[in-house]
């Protein structure tokens, strides 16, 4: 019957705008103080001197913990459901950043930071249950419309930020945040239905590897290691901009209140390129080979931020961040793409939360390279060296090219079911 048939259609239209809407409120929450984050610690009585160690111990917090505990949450959700991990993402940075607005020094902001890494971390859940969505020939879009949620969050969490943190506070802004992201947990646990595999499809127990062999998978094989590695180094540049971008911006301004809204302005004006970006090199990655898409998005990524040492007033920084926000949606989701070529259905949640694990490891990396890169080098080659980064990254992207025609994709056998377009 027509009205049968299309209920399992409406069911995924409605689930993926639940989850397109958890990710937006979880990067848009999580942004909000970020790029204010030097400022926000300073208020909180740091010396000027330490602002900046500070600034990347807290950036590279969440990482740490969310690398040790993603993997074990895929595997839970791989065994119990990926809809409890959805929830469960949500309701853990709720909780974790109700109780940074109750923080009153640097070190229990910081533990604060390492909650949000061990319960939070929306992505690779959210990855992992809108994959059942869609089939091999369709995945692309599916991940590029979710990293469309995420530059739509990060679009607008700076804008907030920077308006609202000086006249309410940062503790009412955090309470604020707590209640989205609550909001979007009780969503998720009403409204999405429970899904384990692609639909149609019903593994036999014992099939479902384990953790060490799903990582053996990642590791063993050529493409998706050197993929990860390249997203890796990617995610350790655009983390260690963080770091820069502030005490940047404030020597082209005037003033701290000027710099403040300057620094929300170009890290809306990145997100928004990401926003158009991310559903656009997703849809690529469908028709051609994900390495390729990410190797040449790394190489003007690479480019847009070397050039941003230049400037001698911040409106030229605007066209260098959109080139860099466009090019930037195009590498986590076409590592997540690969991964999920490699390994079967049944551990594609527990391969996505390593996957994003291991990528935290740039997280890690990247803001403490900064605030390094900052101390010992003048200011232009301080973007230098972060677009070094980006260019190697690009560079594994090619050796990965060359590997995949020596190792070629393995037959899909994923349901394909038709994943509808939702738009922001």
């Amino acid at each position: 019957m027509p009205g049968t048939a299309a209920t399992p259609q409406a069911a995924d239209r409605r689930a993926f705008r639940i989850l397109w809407f958890g990710q937006f409120a979880a990067i848009a929450g999580l942004t909000v103080v970020v790029p204010l984050l030097p400022f926000y610690l300073a208020g909180l009585g740091l010396p000027a001197g330490e602002v900046a160690w500070w600034t990347g111990v807290s950036l590279a917090a969440p990482a740490v913990t969310h690398l040790l505990c993603a993997p074990l949450w895929g595997v839970v959700g791989d065994r119990y459901g990926h809809k409890a991990m959805v929830v469960r993402a949500h309701a853990g940075l709720a909780v974790a950043v109700g109780l940074m607005a109750l923080a009153d020094t640097p070190g229990e902001f910081l533990a604060c930071r390492l909650l949000q890494g061990a319960c939070g971390g929306v992505v690779g859940p959210t990855a992992t249950y809108a994959s059942t969505l869609a089939g091999p020939h369709r995945r692309g879009r599916a991940l590029g419309g979710l990293f469309g949620a995420t530059g739509a969050g990060s679009l607008l969490g700076p804008l907030l930020g920077s308006m609202l943190a000086g006249r309410f506070g940062y503790g009412t802004l955090f309470g604020c945040v707590a209640g989205l992201l609550l909001v979007a947990a009780l969503l998720a646990l009403s409204m999405l239905p429970h899904r384990r595999t692609v639909r149609g499809q019903r593994p036999e127990a014992g099939e479902r590897p384990a953790l060490r062999e799903v990582l053996g998978r990642i590791v063993a094989h050529p493409l998706s290691r050197t993929l990860v590695l390249a997203g890796l180094l990617g995610q350790a540049a655009v983390f260690a901009l963080v770091v820069v971008l502030a005490p940047r911006v404030e020597r082209l301004t005037t003033s701290v209140s000027s710099a403040t809204v300057w620094v929300g302005v170009l890290q809306a004006t990145t997100w928004a390129a990401a926003l158009a970006g991310g559903p656009w090199w997703g849809r690529r990655n469908d028709r051609g080979p994900a390495p390729v898409n990410f190797a040449v998005a790394a190489a003007c990524c690479a480019l847009a931020v070397a050039l941003q040492g230049l400037p001698t007033a911040p409106e030229f920084l605007v066209p260098l961040r959109l080139v860099q926000g466009f090019c930037f949606a195009a590498l986590v989701q076409s590592v997540l793409h690969v991964v999920c070529q490699t390994v079967p259905e049944q551990a594609r949640g527990t391969a996505l939360g390593t996957t994003t694990g291991l990528l935290d490891i740039g997280q890690v990396c990247g803001p403490l390279l900064g605030a390094l890169a900052a101390g010992l080098l003048p200011l232009s080659g301080t973007f230098v060296a972060i677009g070094t980064l980006l260019i190697a990254a690009s560079a594994l992207a090619v050796l990965g090219t060359r590997l995949r025609r020596a190792h070629p994709r393995p037959p899909a056998t994923d349901a394909v079911p038709v994943l509808p377009e939702v738009k922001p």
